[in-house]
């Protein structure tokens, strides 16, 4: 089957143009042998009907009633020895026979021949069914050894005689004469023919190979515009189960990641705030409040105790709630972003950061500007609490819908295996980053540690 795997790779114009191709030679031979073959016959038969016409105008007076005459009387004989003899018919006749139905040669102009009977062949059948019967061909019959001697085409003619009053065929007369030309004409009608319809199936072929050619082209542009097109959709298709992919895993460690928030959340109420409303609550139920023997003195220290405590417990609630709520960033710009996260930090760290901002981009969407705020303050919070502050640095870049931040220090670094799964901080940066489409990094060595997110045109337009 490999010449099938071969035919298939083709385009469709070679496979028309090999098979078209010699469909149309054959189909050429097949019309041009007909027609050839028609031409031949037509030219034979007027040939032939011409030459009896006139031989009948010559011959049929001389012959008697051939209804009532076994052969021929020697006057008429005679007449058609001296008429077949000399004159026009002298030169173009080879041989004259005179048939009979029942085969029998009732004159011949070789005198061996007459009164002989011979098969009856089915050239002479048709003739005496009324048919003119033409051939132009070597003579193969038996009766035609003189003509066969001569080794060469001649004109076989067999022409029915008829009764005037009945159109019924008595005899038929058959001659064979020379044709000189015809065999040239017959030549250059067959050339001309053949010449014809060569010429048409050519013309015909070639149109067609044109439009299918031009058809062709068009179809093997739209097959590989449609080829390109699927591989564009397979490797967005493979893109996309691959984002979605990272998505459902982003979404499951998120899950987990606000699971271990919210335990984190309980922990520093639960020993924060939560202890020191419980002492203050048991300071209140103590006999220095309730003994109405209290001094004044140690009744107003207790207060005190009392109130300090809850000032301290709701001091950590604020904290608390500062981290866990948003400033108003849905219409800030990435420099507004950058400079607040930067501000704070530096007001509650009392350090320095160097920032340095590049915007020229299109407005990002809410999620990402969040996704902005919480890297630069998680980023910041760490290279305070891990690298001492040193030497601070944030950089954003928004170009044409790519993002970049890198948040920078000079501090001793870590190893980045060490960092515990259950860990809020860069953990939950990562997942964050992750699930908008983006990518995260961390590079970190004795030179320091930096910290870059990065958002593709693509990835921020989704």
């Amino acid at each position: 089957m490999n010449w099938l795997r071969r035919w298939n790779a083709r385009s469709l114009a070679s496979q028309f143009f090999i098979a078209g191709g010699l469909i149309s030679i054959a189909a050429m031979f097949v019309v041009g042998f007909f027609v050839s073959h028609l031409i031949e016959e037509t030219v034979i038969h007027n040939s032939g009907a011409a030459t009896a016409l006139y031989v009948d105008s010559v011959i049929a007076p001389l012959l008697p009633n051939m209804q009532t005459e076994s052969l021929l009387d020697d006057a008429s004989a005679q007449a058609l020895d001296e008429t077949l003899g000399q004159g026009a018919l002298g030169k173009r006749l080879v041989s004259f026979k005179l048939w009979r139905s029942d085969g029998t040669i009732l004159y011949s102009n070789e005198k061996e021949l007459v009164g002989k009977t011979f098969a009856v062949s089915d050239k002479l059948q048709r003739a005496f069914a009324g048919s003119l019967v033409a051939r132009y061909e070597i003579a193969s019959d038996p009766e035609s050894d003189k003509e066969r001697a001569l080794g060469k085409p001649l004109m076989e003619i067999y022409n029915p005689v008829l009764q005037p009053w009945s159109g019924q065929a008595v005899a038929v007369l058959e001659f064979y004469e020379t044709a000189e030309g015809l065999g040239d004409s017959l030549a250059h009608a067959r050339l001309r023919s053949w010449g014809a319809v060569a010429a048409l199936t050519a013309t015909f072929f070639l149109v067609l190979s044109v439009l299918v050619f031009r058809g062709s082209r068009t179809i093997e542009a739209q097959r590989k515009d449609l080829k390109e097109r699927v591989t564009e959709l397979s490797a967005l298709l493979a893109e996309n189960r691959g984002l979605q992919r990272r998505l459902q895993r982003a979404s499951q460690r998120a899950a987990a990641l606000n699971e271990t928030y919210l335990r984190s959340i309980g922990a520093d109420l639960h020993d924060g705030p939560a202890q020191h409303i419980a002492y203050a609550s048991l300071r209140l139920d103590s006999d220095v409040l309730i003994n109405a023997s209290t001094q004044p003195e140690a009744r107003e220290k207790e207060l005190a105790w009392i109130r300090s405590s809850l000032a301290e417990a709701m001091t950590e609630i604020r904290n608390i709630c500062s981290g866990l709520v948003l400033p108003q960033i849905e219409k800030s710009s990435i420099t507004e972003i950058v400079t607040r996260v930067v501000d704070v930090h530096q007001h509650k760290t009392e350090s320095h950061v160097e920032t340095v901002i590049d915007e020229d981009g299109p407005e990002l969407p809410p999620a990402v500007k969040i996704c902005i705020y919480r890297f630069v303050q998680e980023a910041l919070n760490n290279a305070y609490r891990h690298g001492g502050g040193v030497q601070q640095t944030v950089r954003a870049v928004s170009h044409k819908g790519h993002v970049r931040v890198e948040v920078s220090d000079r501090g001793d670094g870590f190893d980045p295996t060490e960092v515990r799964p259950t860990s809020l901080g860069l953990v939950g940066l990562r997942e964050r980053i992750d699930s908008l489409g983006g990518s995260f990094d961390i590079k970190t060595g004795e030179g320091g540690t930096t910290v870059t997110m990065i958002f593709e045109p693509m990835e921020v337009g989704e």
